[in-house]
């Protein structure tokens, strides 16, 4: 019997150039600690950027307490509390999410799906995650220097951000933004890596329109990044000056305690102007990654081809290119001219459209597979539902005159979490259940991963669904109390304490997360080398974990695209992407 599989070739091209030669370390610090083995600074972002996010965590449960029993912690000030906020923000945003994303999945996967022995520029690579760790321990070293961490809201707005009275106006705000600062030059080391990496060092066979997903929403997001990080960086500098040698960038004329300040001529509009010229592409530089990993991730454990691969790549590229376009609707509050206002809310009504292809994509995926409802399964499908309703709640926001009102409610606070928090986490969940076989050689405990599954799904939407409520009630954001306030009623305040218990819980449940993690890697079942049966070509390498250099003393060659599953007329349901035609086994026990 024959079968008919999607753009496979028999004929692969030459290599065009020589292998590179790696650097082999001989002691343990030149191979675990100062490391160019991609996989290994993998590993030492992950483990970073999860460290920093737990003290997020413990932040954003030290917040809910206040909201939800106000005045019953003595040492939850409001400058403290507004500090807790900025934090959190921040480190979630940036330190958590785009070191995660781009530092760990981007190193770990880019080299192994494309076919590559490492990054192209191992030395740089290692440089990266070390000026990433200087950016994080400047940032927590906000908490032991006087006046604590900037209590500026983790958008860090001038003036107030640098004025007298707000909390941490001096050296929090100043680690802050160097910290920033350090951030984007060691991303930029390590995003320069990535882009070079997919465009020059892939293995024979393996076009652009082979790659697998993954790698093209990293990539994607790896661009995004490298052109709107520069926007945060100067506004950084720009604001340091302000504050240290009297600059007026962003500080116009201003009295201060009765006192004329020295600024003038300076537009705190312009700040805002570049932090989200930087802040809406922070968004996609998360999510796309994350669309990528989902789609994966539906292909493998639904056993299908992902539906209309080419629209997919299209609908990254067109979500990428869009996000510079958009960045004004965070500010329709700002005083702007409303024909501004009805430009921006029309290119975001616009951007909802490659991401509404890719959702009924992953939909027709998911349609008449073989679903098998693993734990990564289970926390992708859990993604696409709240990327959903996050994606609804961002059409209300995106409208000038619904937006308004709305401003600066917990509405925001709910939106802006399901879609750049609950959603982004649920695939950073699905991914590290996923690839952790093959990082490890080991298996999660599939009973603990779904009880942490379950409560962190289910929990999440005891947070933010009700918050939309107090949003359109008109409880605002980042306030330290909202108590004796005639327009919010006993039930906001009956809502905010269940919200905290809800938050306290599924805080509680990450724990069940790290110890079947660490539990795994000690005691999990062997996985071997293609657990999950899938396709690309991380799954094919001869040791798992893989050894430096990833693919033993010959490189894969690739004769097809990444999601041959369930192809009729063959023997399995899957076809490895290094396969070639002839050694495919059709159900007639004969070769293709």
């Amino acid at each position: 019997m024959s079968y008919v599989a999607h753009d496979e070739s028999a004929f692969v091209p030459p290599a065009e150039v020589e292998e590179p030669e790696l650097y082999h370390p001989k002691t343990f610090v030149g191979k675990y600690i100062w490391s160019q083995d991609a996989k290994v600074i993998a590993v030492q972002y992950a483990i970073t950027a999860m460290a920093v996010g737990l003290v997020a965590l413990v932040l954003s449960g030290l917040m809910r307490l206040q909201l939800g029993f106000p005045h019953s912690f003595s040492f939850i000030t409001p400058d403290t509390y507004i500090q807790f906020v900025t934090m959190h923000g921040m480190i979630m945003v940036i330190y958590l999410l785009t070191a995660l994303f781009l530092g760990g999945f981007g190193n770990y996967l880019i080299p192994l799906m494309v076919g590559a022995r490492d990054m192209v520029f191992p030395y740089v690579n290692m440089l990266s995650y070390w000026v990433y760790l200087f950016a994080v321990l400047l940032l927590v070293a906000g908490f032991f220097v006087p006046g604590g961490p900037t209590g500026a809201g983790w958008t860090l707005y001038p003036p107030q951000a640098i004025l007298e009275g707000t909390p941490g106006a001096t050296w929090g705000i100043i680690l802050m933004l160097v910290s920033l600062a350090f951030f984007i030059i060691g991303f930029t080391m390590g995003g320069l890596n990535y882009v070079v990496t997919v465009l020059q060092a892939r293995t024979r066979g393996m076009t652009l329109m082979r790659l697998p997903l993954t790698v093209w929403g990293i990539f994607m997001a790896t661009i995004l990044a490298l052109l709107a990080f520069p926007a945060l960086f100067v506004s950084a500098i720009m604001m340091i000056l302000d504050l240290t040698l009297g600059t007026s960038f962003f500080m116009p004329a201003i009295v201060a305690h009765g006192h004329q300040l020295d600024h003038s001529g300076g537009s705190p509009v312009l700040f805002q102007h570049l932090f989200w010229f930087f802040g809406h592409p922070e968004v996609y530089i998360v999510v796309l990654p994350a669309f990528g990993i989902i789609s994966d991730l539906i292909s493998v454990h639904a056993r299908k081809n992902i539906f209309g691969y080419r629209m997919m790549v299209w609908a990254i590229v067109a979500i990428g290119g869009l996000s510079f376009i958009v960045w004004a609707h965070h500010m329709y509050v700002s005083g702007m001219n409303p024909y501004f206002g009805f430009f921006f809310a029309t290119t975001t009504l616009i951007i909802a459209v490659p991401t509404a292809l890719k959702v009924y994509n992953w939909v027709l995926t998911l349609w008449r597979g073989n679903i098998h409802l693993t734990v990564p399964m289970l926390f992708a499908i859990a993604f696409v539902f709240t990327f959903i309703n996050g994606g609804l709640t961002g059409l209300f926001l995106g409208n000038v005159t619904v937006d308004l009102p709305l401003s600066d409610t917990m509405f925001v606070v709910a939106h802006f979490h399901m879609v750049m928090a609950v959603s982004p986490v649920l695939a950073m969940f699905g991914a590290i259940y996923h690839w952790y076989p093959k990082i490890t050689g080991r298996m999660t405990d599939d009973t603990l991963g779904k009880v942490h599954f379950w409560f962190t799904f289910l929990g999440t939407y005891a947070i933010y669904y009700p918050m939309h409520y107090l949003g359109i009630l008109g409880v605002p954001r980042r306030y330290y109390a909202v108590e004796n306030i005639d327009f919010i009623p006993q039930s906001a305040h009956s809502l905010n304490a269940g919200i905290t218990i809800a938050a306290l819980i599924v805080g509680a449940a990450q724990l069940v997360f790290l110890y079947n993690v660490i539990w795994s890697y000690f005691k999990g079942k062997p996985s071997g080398g293609n657990p999950w049966q899938a396709t690309t070509l991380e799954w094919q390498t001869p040791d798992t974990p893989p050894k430096h250099g990833n693919f033993g003393p010959t490189l894969p060659v690739v004769y097809r695209w990444a999601y041959d599953y369930s192809v009729p007329g063959v023997e399995q349901d899957f076809i490895p992407q290094n396969v070639p035609p002839d050694k495919v086994v059709t159900t007639s026990r004969g070769k293709a």
